[in-house]
């Protein structure tokens, strides 16, 4: 019966910090987890290996099920405190000699052998469900016992804890995540293990599976504001955007944002506490980049088309809505030369001449509105091109044909994305769904966007930190958005253009404690 399924394939986890789990003696680390081991002495060993080139899993395992009120199975694992999402790409070989082999991710009390858990489980025959143990040697429960959706065939599982209770979410590539079952567990200690796990539903036979885009991330109470420094930790990461396979190249215990790719696609830009640092693609050690007496810079730097100029957002002391002024500097460092001295202004855009800035402000104290105005960096006066009395424009950015400028607005009560001519006539939009969609970023060869997609439980009007979003792509002409990535993340994790000089890969942000 399905209900006696087990696990084949670990997954991957490449996202938390060491120093965010609570490490003990005697481990064997594998990746980010701090160990992997069998749980119920399998008659075959298993073993989890890593591969630090593209940050992937394959684990090994056998065991004669997941099941009764014992396992036999291979686990890598981290000791997890609080509230926190598994999430990962995970796979099972098509050859393979039981269909109810399985793989996923567990949350488990122990490592006996009989310890409680909750599991996020995807078999051979593609049965894919939430299952658990309520407490130590207990009979597992199957889900049709609390009538829990059961589904087939998901590459992309999640698991997620809020205090007592656990959700299960699944997705095929592209597409959002879909809740499966939840259920609470009052019994499960507030210090658990987390991990990918992997059984052959086989004494006698060892099977494998492999997982990817593991990411383990510890959140922050929904109502948090997310406004306070070294709350969580941030991770640069890179992602082909057709493979959708991401790798974390830095990590850092406080908060940088908003990665820019370097016109010679071997660097990255960001911004930390104030200041602008580069760092080589495959990692190493950030080097601050001279802005003169710009040093309350946040996450709206833009690099010109051809390559040579840096526009930042600057805050100025004691100027109305923060003072966020708009600057321009070689990109090699320099001192930056005022474009706008009205405030609020937030920079987002270069036109493909580089004559001129693209940004959102507020121009009147008695409209809360935002709209989006453009001005030549060599002077002149400002040209508004939206005129929206109330609500908000944001992140504009020209096409690499300075054809369009593409931005998102709450014109229609969610936050789309919408386009229009450098001149501000032919307005029309182009995302259509129930999502709260930000910051279009356009690929240098034209034909794709990239896009920051809230759920419908934040505020059309706000981009906060620290939510459950997704990067998705789509043409740039309009079109059905794909699902790229699922993460932790939102305020900071692509306020700018952030796309490899080569259109196939991009950078962001993501958090975790």
């Amino acid at each position: 019966m399905k209900r006696f399924s087990f696990i084949l394939k670990s997954v991957l986890i490449l996202s938390l910090p060491l120093n965010c789990f609570f490490v003990s003696a005697q481990l064997k680390p594998v990746g980010i987890f701090q160990n992997h081991s069998d749980i119920g002495n399998p008659k075959l060993r298993g073993a989890t290996t890593y591969s630090v080139t593209d940050q992937s899993y394959v684990l090994k395992g056998a065991g004669y099920n997941v099941w009764f009120n014992r396992d036999e199975f291979h686990y890598a694992y981290s000791k997890l405190k609080g509230n926190f999402i598994l999430t990962a790409n995970v796979k099972l070989p098509a050859a393979g000699k039981n269909p109810h082999r399985k793989i996923g991710w567990m949350i488990r009390a122990s490592e006996q052998e009989d310890a409680a858990h909750m599991s996020a489980t995807v078999h051979a025959d593609g049965l894919t469900v939430l299952q658990w143990r309520r407490m130590r040697g207990a009979y597992m429960r199957d889900p049709e016992d609390e009538l829990f959706s059961v589904k087939k065939n998901a590459e992309i599982i999640q698991l997620e804890r809020i205090g007592k209770m656990f959700i299960m979410r699944i997705a095929n590539n592209g597409e959002p995540l879909q809740e499966i079952g939840r259920t609470d567990m009052v019994e499960m200690p507030d210090e658990v293990l987390g991990g990918l796990f992997l059984c052959s539903h086989e004494a006698d036979v060892l099977e494998e599976g492999t997982a990817w885009n593991v990411r383990i991330e510890k959140t922050v109470p929904d109502n948090y504001n997310g406004y306070r420094e070294g709350v969580l930790s941030s991770r640069l990461e890179l992602m082909n955007v057709f493979d959708g396979k991401r790798v974390i190249i830095h990590q850092d215990s406080g908060r940088f944002e908003a990665p820019n790719w370097m016109p010679d696609g071997k660097k990255l830009l960001y911004n930390q506490g104030g200041s602008i640092y580069t760092i080589p693609v495959q990692g190493g050690t950030p080097e601050k980049l001279n802005t003169g007496f710009a040093d309350k810079n946040n996450n709206d730097h833009v690099i010109s088309f051809n390559g040579k100029m840096l526009a930042i957002s600057h805050h100025r002391t004691g100027m109305p809505g923060g003072g966020s002024t708009v600057y321009y500097l070689p990109l090699t460092g320099g001192e930056p030369r005022m474009v706008t001295d009205s405030t609020p202004s937030y920079l987002h855009g270069w036109s493909p001449d580089h004559k001129e800035v693209v940004y959102t402000a507020q121009r009147t104290s008695k409209s809360p509105a935002y709209n989006i105005y453009k001005k030549p960096i060599a002077g002149g006066s400002e040209l508004q091109l939206t005129f929206n009395k109330t609500g908000l424009a944001d992140g504009p950015e020209y096409s690499p044909d300075g054809k369009y400028i593409y931005y998102n607005a709450t014109e229609t009560g969610t936050m789309q994305i919408w386009r229009m001519k450098p001149d501000g006539s032919g307005k029309e939009q182009i995302t259509f769904d129930e999502y709260n969609n930000w910051f279009p970023h356009i690929s240098p060869d034209g034909k794709w966007m990239v896009i920051l997609s809230f759920p419908i439980t934040v505020d059309p009007g706000d981009h906060p930190f620290y939510k459950r979003v997704m990067l998705r792509l789509m043409p740039a002409g309009g079109g059905a958005p794909k699902v790229i990535a699922y993460l932790y993340g939102g305020q900071g994790t692509i306020n700018t253009p952030s796309w490899s000089p080569d259109s196939k890969r991009i950078a962001f942000v993501s958090n975790s404690k």
